[in-house]
């Protein structure tokens, strides 16, 4: 009987919203609003009576569909592309993120919400829609313009920032808390696990595709991208991360494999039915009778959304260099909300710290922002033009001025290439440090696991601590020297771009110190890190005097194999760059 119930409550969803999103693509309307409205319709809060029997098993379905959302996101996500977003990208996104958040956060205080709402609010209306945005772009054919690029590499740093959000707000509402340490804290460790998750899954999981697809069987590589999928947004829920993250991050490390293209063929339907119902999930929530209680905050957010991104986006732009007509098209591009707003407004709720009318007042300001950006894409080339006609000449004066000194105070010629060489060995360098971080906690966590499950085992008291940090000290060896060496290079680099201006003497001390430095800050690391799974001191002392001889003796073992790993990782990049 159960399983008639699943099948009739699919037919109603599948049929109702086929004819619905029918009548959204004749009219050009956003798809992702017929599936809502289909939800509306067959929902629980629509007279006369629900049509769903089992939304919990609804519910349960739409979580998938949020995971193949989230994992599609990942597979377009591409590390060459992060690295090659710009500037521009970068201030104008963060700037509207910040900006977009503290408007959202002060307009819910306004309304006298509880502070979660009003922090979900600003979570809410800081990122834009990507699926819309494309959509509109593509339809009007703009996707070749030079703005449509800048809003491409701003969307690209809205999806890494909306991740990073999503982790801070589940953090923040089990918590309760928002002070300025646990927001450290929880970026530091999400950071963490990104780092060390992107490192490990591109160093292993193409190559695991790549064996998988010598078998020229579709079936066969489905099958292993959905265990993988499955499996890691299982480890990142048991890590006490949202499955949204999981899904995002599996989906970024499969991107950098020679399949990623197979791949998206291979998941688009199963992504389009779950997202389906992940959207007509969105409808079931939504009860029309908030519209008309809360109509006048609804139209306050959605407002703000459009002239608060309108303003932040175009000034975000202008301040990174853009001129102003550009920056305009951005901001008027960016004017909307959509799916990972709905994705945090769904957080707020499977957490129970927002109020029940947050939600659908987001589906409302989604609904209303998106219907508006075609029209705003289609006349901004217009309205930048007459508003550069009537802004007093002076401002477009200094305005001009001020693009002109930004673009003149670029780094040319030699100055560009030592500064791509200081940041690529300041990047290896905390790559290296966060490898070494993960090793060492997973050490401590594992020792805990030990004391608590298996004390059968320990036969002598530390005799544990002491095989597990002897074996965390070795794994991290090869990222120690590989960081002391990059910084060794960084300090002969610096000694000898000052060879015109310091004497030899001094020069010597630059190459000198930097090293010195390292040394120390790696002995505090390991010592910070070490605290809770340190040996006692005799057993200890025996470690450091049996490493004392080993390290030496293997150096160019450890040299080596880091190398190994560093071109191993490169290949892979490179191999994913030349399959596009």
């Amino acid at each position: 009987m159960h399983a008639e119930a699943f099948i009739q409550d699919l037919a109603v969803i599948m049929l109702v919203a086929g004819m619905v999103t029918l009548l959204f693509h004749r009219f050009k309307l956003p798809v992702v609003l017929g599936y809502i409205l289909a939800g509306v319709i067959i929902g629980p809060h629509t007279p006369p009576f629900s049509l769903i029997h089992d939304e919990n098993t609804i519910h349960t379905l739409a979580e998938l569909g949020l995971m193949f959302l989230l994992f599609s996101l990942g597979l377009e996500f591409n590390l060459k592309k992060l690295g090659k977003v710009g500037a521009s990208a970068l201030v104008a996104g963060f700037i509207e993120i910040t900006l977009m958040m503290f408007v959202g956060y002060s307009i819910g205080r306004f309304f006298q919400w509880q502070p979660m709402d009003a922090l979900f609010l600003g979570a809410m209306m800081a990122i834009s829609s990507t699926t819309i945005i494309v959509k509109a772009l593509d339809e009007l054919n703009l996707k070749h313009h030079r703005f449509a690029q800048l809003i491409f590499g701003i969307l690209l740093v809205e999806d890494v920032i909306a991740i990073a959000i999503i982790a801070l707000l589940s953090g923040i509402a089990t918590s309760g808390s928002l002070s300025a340490g646990d927001v450290f804290t929880t970026l530091s460790k999400l950071v963490l696990f990104m780092v060390v998750s992107l490192l490990v899954g591109i160093l292993t999981i193409p190559r695991l595709l790549n064996f998988v697809d010598k078998f020229r069987s579709q079936e066969m590589l489905l099958v292993t991208v959905l265990g993988l999928l499955f499996g890691f947004c299982l480890l990142v829920v048991k890590l006490q991360y949202s499955m949204a993250l999981g899904a995002f991050v599996i989906g970024a490390i499969i991107a950098e494999s020679r399949q990623v293209k197979k791949i998206e063929r291979l998941i688009e339907p199963l992504r389009d039915m779950f997202s389906a119902i992940f959207f007509v999930a969105i409808g079931l929530l939504f009860n029309p009778s908030v519209l008309f209680e809360h109509t006048f905050p609804i139209v306050v957010i959605a407002s703000a959304v459009i002239i608060g991104k309108m303003v932040s986006c175009s000034i975000g732009a202008f301040i990174s260099g853009q001129d102003g007509r550009t920056s305009l098209r951005v901001g008027m591009g960016l004017a909307q909300i959509g799916e990972f707003s709905f994705i945090i407004a769904s957080l707020g709720i499977s957490l129970k710290v927002t109020s029940d009318f947050l939600y659908p007042i987001a589906v409302a300001v989604a609904a209303v922002t998106a219907l508006t950006t075609p029209f705003f894409m289609k006349s901004a080339d217009g309205v930048s033009k007459q508003v550069a006609r009537v802004i007093p000449q002076s401002i477009s004066e200094v305005a001009n001025a001020y693009t002109l000194w930004l673009q003149s105070i670029q780094p040319q010629g030699d100055s560009v290439v030592i500064a791509k060489i200081i940041r690529r060995i300041v990047i290896h360098v905390l790559v290296n440090f966060a490898v070494v971080i993960a090793i060492f906690l997973m050490s401590a966590y594992f020792v805990d696991v030990l004391e608590q499950h298996l004390p059968i085992l320990i036969i002598h008291e530390g005799l544990e601590k002491t095989v597990v940090w002897s074996g965390a000290l070795l794994l991290a060896l090869p990222f120690l020297i590989a960081a002391y060496r990059k910084l060794k290079a960084l300090s002969m680099l610096l000694a000898e771009m000052s060879a015109g201006n310091y004497s030899m003497q001094t020069r010597k001390v630059i190459s000198e110190v930097i090293p010195i430095v390292a040394i120390l800050v790696m002995l505090l690391l390991v010592s910070a890190l070490s605290a809770s799974i340190l040996p006692p001191v005799n057993l200890l002392l025996a470690v450091l005097g049996l490493f004392a001889v080993l390290v030496p003796l293997l150096w160019g073992r450890f040299v080596k194999l880091h190398s190994r790993l560093q071109i191993a990782l490169i290949e892979t990049l490179d191999e994913e760059e030349q399959s596009h």
